[in-house]
């Protein structure tokens, strides 16, 4: 029995116009094609073309299909390669999915309500931290933050948003490096950093020493601290650890022999100023 191409189009849902394509790539050609240019397809055409049909339903292209009709290859194996693919491709899939889910998450948790008292609770804020950089670093400190309140002087509320949901995003793939068990000292840790190096440098451009200072206030200063907790409790200390390691690797940090860094801190104290550890 032989079936005319129309036939075979109308059977497979397969166009006739694709499966001249087939003839002409090779994949699957015709048991005869008559004088006067008809093509018929026999048993033996029926069943390859079910297995092609099969194979393109599982996401292999024509190719490759060609390739495992052609030499005969093991579909068991060629499906399994197939599998190990969208597998990969599903864990891809599932990662983008959670990546969007925090950042709807992200947002949602940096909503103002009320944008007249969040910018009056962030002149508190910038007060306290002006004060906590006065007390540890001196005159540079002061300079260094004035700076960056101006460069953030004509932010609005939804800029604010934004900036707060991508920091938590920041602190979560730093938070992930570091549940990977990954030292503050590896490469894998220090290309992390570079990400929150580069946020830094949006608004500031820090010595190394003041950048490795930076560091350790996520454990001493109350509001840095509470930042990083939100996203892992065990981020601060981790992050104390990471930024002065970044600082020594990639931004050239000496350290005297007594392990703290040349220089102080980056941030000279004048004459009067002492930190609340200092003081008796």
């Amino acid at each position: 029995m032989r079936f005319s191409i129309s036939q075979v189009a109308k059977a497979s849902g397969v166009s006739a116009r694709m499966l001249r394509h087939y003839d002409a790539i090779g994949l699957l050609a015709p048991s005869t094609v008559t004088s006067n240019g008809y093509r018929w397809y026999g048993r033996a055409e029926l069943l390859r073309l079910q297995r092609i049909l099969v194979l393109r339903r599982l996401g292999l292209g024509l190719a490759q299909i060609g390739q495992i009709l052609e030499e005969q290859a093991d579909e068991a194996a060629a499906l399994r390669g197939h599998l190990r693919q969208l597998e990969d491709e599903r864990r891809r899939l599932d990662e983008i999915i959670t990546t969007v889910q925090e950042t709807i998450g992200d947002l949602d948790a940096a909503r103002i309500q009320d944008p007249e008292r969040f910018f009056t609770g962030l002149r508190q804020d910038q007060a306290t931290m002006r004060h906590t950089l006065a007390t540890s670093f001196g005159p540079a400190g002061l300079a260094a933050f004035d700076a960056a309140t101006a460069a953030q002087g004509d932010l609005t509320a939804a800029d604010y948003e934004h900036a707060a949901a991508q920091g938590t995003a920041l602190f979560r793939r730093l938070a992930k490096v570091m549940r990977s068990r990954t030292s503050p000292e590896e490469p894998a840790a220090l290309d992390a950093v570079a990400e929150h190096y580069e946020s830094v440098r949006r608004y500031w451009q820090p010595t190394p020493e003041a950048y490795a200072a930076l560091g350790r206030l996520y454990l001493t200063d109350p509001q840095q601290r509470s930042m990083a907790e939100q996203v892992d409790p065990d981020l601060p200390a981790w992050l104390a650890a990471a930024i002065p390691a970044y600082a020594r690797h990639r931004l050239g940090l000496r350290e005297a022999p007594d392990g703290r860094p040349k220089g102080s801190t980056g941030f000279p104290r004048s004459a009067g100023s002492q930190s609340n550890q200092d003081r008796p």
